[in-house]
């Protein structure tokens, strides 16, 4: 979407202080004080620049790139059927049935939750999965913490593999006009390697520290939805039949609404309850920044500080340097704030830049706890069931995969050159 350049005003100052307090708010994750988040941080400043940036109120409102948001809630619908359906708990219980082979169930693990996280919300997978998993693991007596680790990476590198594995990739893909089949394809290499990796160094680094003699507390009941087989299979039908349209000419965001429709259409789950789980917070964070970082690319001051980091040595049109920069923002500023300013400032026109970031933010996403929502998920349902993943924990095995993941994705992008 192209953004209308205006010449510098008086109220230049002003955008620019409220974009970088708004990026500052959200690296910190709070205000001190006051009870805001992240997404009601974004909210303040879109409110803030609408005020102050001079700029009438319909030609902000024309920053928001709204195919991205209307797919978004499309695939939040989606996956709020599956979930209703019992689809997830039924996959998690299958997945922990195989505990009797450590190796083989992280695996298993691995595998599904990235398969799962290509198609559909992963940080839902993240949410469903965490408790059945981790109950499981402590009445087998096993150490939690590194597959829960393992979850949460392998939802971070599988959600790389498609345009729908994440919030960030949907909005690359609508603001670049992607392809879905083209991207897919580049692209199934470096997750394979990634993932790879990621299995290869967990297992390896954790084996000898699976004995644990924690229990589930007595406190902590697990509720799974039951199974609803008619509607699972008439939900994973309409995902097929999305997938497929994607590699059509129609657009994707009327494909998706579309599937969303006819789940609405119910006569099983309530509009409420489906409605009930849409991760609308995370609409109103696109919508806010795409407000906040939409006005600041006016003001030419985004243009102005690419060249200038260019002239520093830190030119983000070499796709080595975006994989990396992308990588270190995502774990900075949180990944949708992150590839929301990268997308106003480098070329996503050019399908090599397009691809680099959509990768990089979703495998830097796992370096960190912070660094993607699907790790603090997993974190916070694990706290609840009394088992403490520290930054330590995470840390040390998210470390060296996405170390492993990004060399991995530097020498692809060598390759391919």
């Amino acid at each position: 979407m192209s953004v209308p350049t205006v010449n510098p005003s008086p109220a230049t100052p002003a955008v620019l202080a409220i974009f970088a307090l708004t990026y500052f708010g959200i690296a910190l994750g709070h205000v001190p004080g006051l009870k805001l988040n992240r997404t009601g941080i974004a909210l303040l400043g879109a409110i803030a620049i609408l005020i102050f940036s001079g700029l009438p109120t319909t030609t902000v409102i024309g920053f928001i790139n709204w195919p991205t948001v209307l797919l978004l809630f499309g695939f939040f619908v989606l996956s709020a059927q599956l979930r209703l359906s019992g689809f997830f708990d039924q996959v998690a219980n299958n997945i922990s049935a195989q505990l009797e082979n450590p190796a083989r169930f992280l695996l298993t693990l691995m595998l599904v939750t990235a398969g799962l996280s290509a198609f559909l919300n992963h940080d839902i997978v993240c949410f469903v999965f965490t408790p059945v998993v981790a109950t499981a693991l402590l009445r087998r007596q096993l150490n939690p913490v590194p597959f829960l680790i393992a979850l949460a990476i392998a939802s971070n590198i599988g959600a790389a593999a498609t345009l729908v594995g994440n919030p960030q990739d949907m909005m690359i893909a609508q603001i670049a006009g992607l392809d879905f089949g083209r991207y897919a394809f580049w692209c199934i290499l470096p997750v394979l390697f990634a993932l790879s990796c990621a299995y290869a160094l967990i297992w390896t680094m954790s084996r000898y520290d699976l004995a644990s003699t924690a229990s589930v507390p007595a406190s902590v009941k697990p509720s799974p939805t039951p199974f609803n087989r008619p509607h699972t299979i008439k939900g994973l039908v309409i995902l097929g039949l999305v997938i497929a349209f994607f590699f059509s000419s129609v657009p994707k965001e009327i494909i998706a609404l579309t599937a969303a429709g006819i789940h609405l259409a119910s006569t099983k789950f309530r509009t409420e309850d489906l409605l009930g789980l849409v991760d609308w917070p995370i609409l109103v964070l696109f919508m806010g920044l795409f407000v906040v970082t939409g006005v600041f690319q006016a003001t030419g001051c985004g243009e102005q500080a690419v060249h200038w980091l260019a002239r520093g040595g830190l030119n983000l049109q070499s796709l080595s340097m975006l994989a990396l920069v992308t990588a270190v923002l995502s774990n900075l500023v949180n990944n949708s704030a992150a590839v929301l300013l990268l997308v106003k400032v480098v070329n996503v026109a050019h399908l090599p830049t397009a691809y680099v970031l959509a990768l990089a933010n979703s495998f830097g996403g796992s370096l960190i706890i912070l660094g993607s929502v699907s790790n603090i998920i997993v974190v916070q349902q694990a706290r609840e069931l009394g088992i403490n993943i520290s930054f330590r924990d995470f840390a040390r095995l998210g470390v060296p995969v996405t170390l492993a993941a990004m060399a991995g994705l530097l020498v692809w992008v060598k390759l391919k050159a």
